[in-house]
C-alpha cells in the first residue's frame, strides 16, 4: 500500500485521489454509497478532510473492488467495521466467500493461459519451420 500522511495533518480529497488512485468523483460516490467506515470531516468551509485511517479503509477498498468484490458485499463489509467489535465472524464470512470467489477466477484465467501458451506455441512452431501459411484459414 501507498505511504499515508501522518494522521496528524488532514488530507484533502485530493491528496486522497493521489494515494488511493480514485478519482475525486469516485471519492464522492464512495462516500455517498457508505461505503466509507467514519463520516468525512469537513472544514468551516465545506471542504473534505481526511485521515490517514480513511486513506488506509480506501486502499482496502480498492482491492476489493479491483478484485471483483459486488458493491453491496462491500457496503456490508463496511457497515459491519462500523459497527465495531462483536461481527468478526461475519467479516470473515464475507472476506472468506469473496476469496473463494478470487481463487476460482484465478483457476480460470491460469486455464485460459494454458490455452493461450499453447496457442502461442503451434504459431511459433509453424512460423519457424516456414508452415504458417493456412493455418486456420477460413477460406481454405
Amino acid at each position: 500500500m501507498t505511504a499515508t500522511k501522518p494522521a496528524a495533518e488532514p488530507l484533502s480529497i485530493g491528496d486522497v485521489a493521489e494515494q488511493t488512485g480514485l478519482s475525486v468523483h469516485a471519492l464522492r460516490f464512495y462516500e455517498r454509497q457508505g461505503l466509507l467506515v467514519g463520516p468525512v470531516r469537513r472544514t468551516s468551509g465545506g471542504r473534505r478532510r481526511y485521515t490517514a485511517f480513511d486513506v488506509e479503509w480506501l486502499q482496502i477498498c480498492v482491492k476489493l473492488r479491483e478484485s471483483g468484490m459486488p458493491l453491496a458485499d462491500l457496503k456490508q463489509f463496511a457497515e459491519l467495521v462500523r459497527r465495531g467489535p462483536g461481527n468478526e465472524a461475519e467479516r470473515l464470512q464475507l472476506l472468506d466467500t469473496h476469496r473463494q470467489r478470487v481463487d476460482a477466477q484465478i483457476r480460470a484465467l491460469e486455464e485460459c493461459r494454458s490455452v493461450i501458451t499453447w496457442k502461442v506455441g503451434v504459431y511459433a512452431e509453424h512460423l519457424a519451420r516456414g508452415e504458417a501459411g493456412g493455418l486456420w484459414d477460413p477460406t481454405a
